[in-house]
């Protein structure tokens, strides 16, 4: 029985062989063949779908020492939102971004740490206080293209931002303190409409993301820019802000930012705000003009300066009725292309006292601040 199986075997296996022999003979000849026909015309290969774009991976240390030449016993600059600490060295902000740019589909990512993002996070649970933005973008084929992107961003509102490094000064306006939220949760659209005019919208959960009624809050941005060097933005925020149990009246923000390089060295910029809210059995208001001028004074180093009023009547964005004014002075070095030093001189006054001296808190009616920032990115 075992022979019988092993010879069975052996049949199958040379018939299996032979088969074999006969078919690659014949594909020597097909090949013989077609290499001594004419080369015929072939339509060329697909091309390769273009890779995806990189993932991007950069960010920026931001530190500062502050001096109050008031002396305050509270060692606290009043009416400040980033650079609040008096001598002491203080990490302003630490940032690290992740981003892909939108091919038709990105992401971007900014984890922030430091004295700023608490300040500007302190109404964001768990783990979101240190996303300063997290959203993802498509770029739907509809005209010049239809940007969108859901997640968390900054705020459209104001000329100056979150991080230093993007500002004129090292220190923030009081208009971007007092007048506008530092950031949403929501949903965006950007279109193109043609090579001078750029609209966008807005679809908000409210002021910094904070779920205080069951509205949404709506923004719209248009920019408008005739030459490369002057703009101008139009700038509207609007939903309920306060508890439903208070009011469903929105609070509005209007705004209008004008920016201008009247030389490749010299940059003007005027930034007006006004608002409005609806508190029980009232209507509060609040504006703001800030102006600004920056002038490079060659490739490494440059002046700015800031004077700016901003007005509370009803005390209800600062906590007190007062009008408030600053001026600022900035020096900016850079030694290397990554490496940003700023030193800046800043006086603020109200009509009240709202600034902090040697006599304790809230015993002076202005305040005067020496500063030093060093800024590093990669």
């Amino acid at each position: 029985m075992l022979l019988r199986n092993v010879a069975t075997v052996c049949r199958s296996t040379a018939a299996l062989l032979s088969a074999v022999a006969v078919i690659g003979q014949s594909a020597y000849c097909q090949a013989k063949d077609t290499a001594a026909a004419p080369a015929k015309d072939t339509a060329a290969a697909p091309a390769a779908a273009p890779a995806p774009p990189a993932v991007t991976i950069t960010g920026f240390v931001d530190t500062y020492f502050e001096y109050n030449l008031d002396r305050p016993t509270t060692h606290v600059n009043e009416l400040r939102n980033f650079d609040v600490t008096d001598e002491q060295f203080t990490v302003a902000m630490a940032e690290i971004q992740i981003q892909r740019a939108a091919a038709p589909v990105g992401f971007t990512v900014d984890l922030d740490f430091g004295q700023a993002n608490d300040i500007a996070q302190s109404g964001e649970p768990g783990s979101l206080a240190n996303v300063r933005q997290a959203y993802a973008t498509l770029i739907i084929p509809v005209g010049s293209g239809l940007t969108v992107d859901m997640g968390k961003f900054v705020t459209h509102c104001c000329f100056e931002t979150i991080p230093a490094k993007d500002n004129f000064n090292y220190s923030r306006s009081l208009l971007f303190a007092w007048s506008v939220p530092y950031y949403h949760l929501g949903a965006r659209a950007a279109y193109t409409l043609s090579s001078t005019i750029t609209l966008n919208g807005y679809l908000y959960d409210g002021w910094n993301g904070i779920p205080v009624n069951s509205g949404k809050t709506l923004g719209f941005e248009g920019v408008y820019a005739p030459t490369s060097a002057l703009s101008f933005t139009l700038n509207w925020l609007g939903g309920p802000a306060l508890p439903d149990s208070v009011t469903k009246k929105y609070r509005n923000v209007y705004e209008v930012i004008a920016s201008y390089a009247a030389t490749d060295k010299l940059t003007l910029a005027l930034n007006w705000v006004y608002g409005e809210d609806h508190p029980p059995a009232m209507t509060a208001v609040w504006r703001g003009l800030a102006g600004y001028v920056k002038y490079a004074l060659n490739d490494v180093s440059s002046f700015a300066v800031r004077c700016e009023e901003f007005d509370d009547p009803e005390g209800f964005m600062t906590g007190a009725i007062q009008t408030l004014s600053e001026g600022t002075l900035t020096y900016e070095y850079k030694p290397f292309p990554t490496i940003i030093l700023r030193g800046e001189y800043r006086y603020d006054w109200s009509d009240v006292p709202a600034f902090d001296g040697t006599a304790g808190k809230f015993s002076r009616r202005n305040q005067s601040t020496l500063a030093m920032g060093a800024i590093v990115t990669f």
